[in-house]
């Protein structure tokens, strides 16, 4: 009897949305802590600084732009983020990066035209709203940032003369993998707590205002903590919302959301997560009114 509560529904379903994030997100935060140990064992420490423009001005968008390479999720990008500034790279770029790997890479992009069939304008309304928001924030932070809001960086800096690459591959990978596992189910939990306790029929309280949609829209982005590769296919059932409001919540999802926060703080500091999760905010919201609005 004094179990019988875990059999309820509402727990049964709050299990099941809470181990979905997790087993969702898992393999992209293992492909994330994997290429980060491969970028601290194997590449150049001075590669990166060599490509990228010597004026962080210019590497910001350059960063930006190779987020499209990556074809993982928000909770890839964070470990990959942290070892490129561990590696030298300007903190603005691996920002930039960091948001706009999630949101502009080739599977993301897929998926957006898969789930909007015939609207070109929503996948083209995504890619130019995520790299615009990604460069704005990675020169705010050359603007306004402060490297005292960063954690110190991690001992793992790079391969040391003397010591097997497999073996620093291996310490770099359990360090960032055990790091973020945990704040990745932080947040799931946290994720799976909001989609218990709210009803469904708030959605249809917001849908009717334009302003509003946009704002609540954006608001759910956070706290759903969808992976990227489908959050395309849950705005495109919010049939009830504006186009512009829909794409607020594909351009904010990959950007903010609560294990996203969980990992940033874990990574970089509870500071810096709080600071810079809503300022990104902001400037999403801010960037989708005005693309969708042209666009859409």
């Amino acid at each position: 009897m004094g179990s019988a509560w875990l059999d309820a529904p509402a727990v049964q379903t709050w299990r099941t949305v809470c181990l979905a994030i997790t087993v969702q997100a898992l393999p992209f935060l293992l492909l994330g802590t994997a290429l980060s140990g491969a970028i601290n064992a194997f590449v150049p420490a001075d590669l990166f600084t060599r490509v990228l423009p010597k004026r962080p001005a210019l590497a910001v968008p350059v960063a930006g732009a190779a987020g499209a390479v990556l074809p993982g999720c928000e909770c890839a990008s964070v470990p990959v983020a942290n070892s490129l500034i561990r590696r030298g790279v300007t903190p603005a770029a691996a920002f930039a990066f960091l948001l706009s790997a999630p949101a502009i890479n080739p599977i993301v992009l897929t998926a957006t035209a898969v789930a909007f069939p015939n609207n070109p304008a929503m996948v083209a309304a995504r890619l130019l709203a995520s790299l615009v928001t990604a460069a704005v924030m990675g020169w705010l932070w050359l603007w306004l940032g402060k490297e005292k809001w960063l954690r110190p960086a991690a001992a793992h800096t790079g391969h040391q003369h003397g010591h097997s690459r497999w073996n620093e591959f291996r310490q770099g990978f359990q360090h960032d993998f055990l790091n973020a596992g945990g704040f990745l189910v932080l947040g799931a939990m946290a994720a799976a707590t909001f989609n218990v306790a709210v009803p469904r029929s708030v959605l249809d309280t917001f849908s009717g205002s334009p302003w509003l949609s946009v704002l609540f829209l954006a608001g759910l982005a956070v706290v759903l903590a969808v992976c990227s590769e489908a959050d395309a296919f849950v705005a495109a059932s919010l049939t009830g919302f504006s186009p512009t409001a829909r794409l607020a919540f594909m351009v904010v999802g990959p950007m903010v959301d609560l294990k996203l926060i969980a990992l940033q703080a874990g990574t970089f500091g509870r500071g810096f997560a709080w600071r810079f999760s809503t300022a990104t905010t902001v400037v999403a919201v801010a960037v989708s009114v005005l693309i969708g609005g042209a666009l859409l």
